[in-house]
Formats: structure tokens, sequence, C-alpha cells
């Protein structure tokens, strides 16, 4: 195993990603680009990895730590990738950005098995919630994030993303017993109605 995989399953490895992979990421989006096209309405931009890699929350969102992931196969062929940021407003508040996976690869069950790897190294790394944005109408994305345990505590409206305006849908998973009603104590932004 690479010294710098983070986990590993039987078909693929996770390994951070370093400003020297930005290329490889940017043909890996150039190469699948369906997210960018559902959520903005047009393709990856030849800046697009650039800048989801150099993406940081906001100044105001009290973080510890942000990953951006890349799974490889055996043959070193980048075929999913994530981006997760630690104790996100709260401490145990994990938050995962963007994750995508390999075109070829929908319809076969890979997700699910990525994003449980991914899930098993979160809840390792501390984290008793999890949560995440998903665009409504994004219909493929909504029935996998509900197939993987996670329900909606809040939409936002009007986020802007590539040419469009979308409503996100901010949806949450308890990973270690903890209540919905206990993460809206620590984060007050997902409460229903909050600014």
């Amino acid at each position: 195993m690479n010294p710098e995989s983070l986990f590993a399953g039987d078909a693929w490895r996770a390994s951070e990603l370093h400003q020297a992979d930005v290329p490889r990421l940017q043909a890996f989006f150039a190469a699948n680009p369906e997210y960018f096209l559902t959520v903005g309405g047009e393709g990856p931009t030849p800046t697009t990895a650039q800048e989801e890699f150099d993406s940081l929350p906001p100044p105001e969102f009290p973080f510890r730590q942000r990953w951006m992931l890349a799974w490889t196969d055996d043959a070193g062929a980048m075929v999913g990738m994530a981006d997760v940021v630690a104790d996100l407003f709260a401490k145990d508040v994990w938050h995962i950005g963007t994750f995508i996976v390999a075109t070829s690869l929908h319809g076969c069950g890979a997700a699910p098995l990525m994003y449980r790897q991914l899930e098993q190294w979160i809840l390792a790394g501390g984290a008793q919630w999890l949560r995440l944005g998903v665009v409504l109408g994004n219909a493929r994305a909504e029935r996998f994030w509900a197939r993987q345990g996670y329900a909606e505590v809040r939409r936002r409206h009007d986020i802007p993303m590539g040419l469009r305006k979308n409503t996100v849908r901010v949806l949450l998973k308890p990973l270690a017993g903890g209540t919905g009603v206990e993460y809206l104590g620590l984060v007050g932004r997902d409460r229903p109605g909050a600014p």
C-alpha cells in the first residue's frame, strides 16, 4: 500500500491529493463532467480543479482540517474524489463537500462501497455527525444520500453554482448515537429558518 494511502478496500485505495495532483484532478473532472453539468449547467472549466483544491470554508466557519481525496484503482487511475472537512462549525461535526465517482462505475455499486470506506475513515477520525449538501432536483444524488442514511435538516436557497442558482438540501447523518436535536444545538446555522 502506498504510504500516503488514507484507507483502502479490495478494489481501490484513497489518498490525499496535493497541489502537484491538480492536473490529475482536472483530467478526472474533464472525463467525468456529469456532476458539473447537473448542478451548474456547464461542464468543468480549465481551472475547476485548482479552484476546488483551493476552496476552503469561509473565514467565519471554524474548522480543524480539510482533505481532498482521490480513489485510485490498481493501475493508478483516479476513479473517484471527495472533499472532507473535520470539525466544521463544531467539534465532531464533519462535512463531505464534493463526492464524485467515475461515470464508468455508475450503477455497479462502486459509489456505496467508496462511501462506506470514507464513512469508516471519518468515524475513526472522531466524527459524531456527518453533514453534506445535495442540490434539490439532482434526483440520482438525492436517492443515493437517502440510501446512505442521511436526512434533511434544512434548505438553503439561491446558492450560485456555475450558471445556476440552486436550492441545496442540507443533510445530516448521526454516526455515534447522537440525535438531530443535539446536532442543531451545536450548529445553529443548520436550524430551519436560520440565516
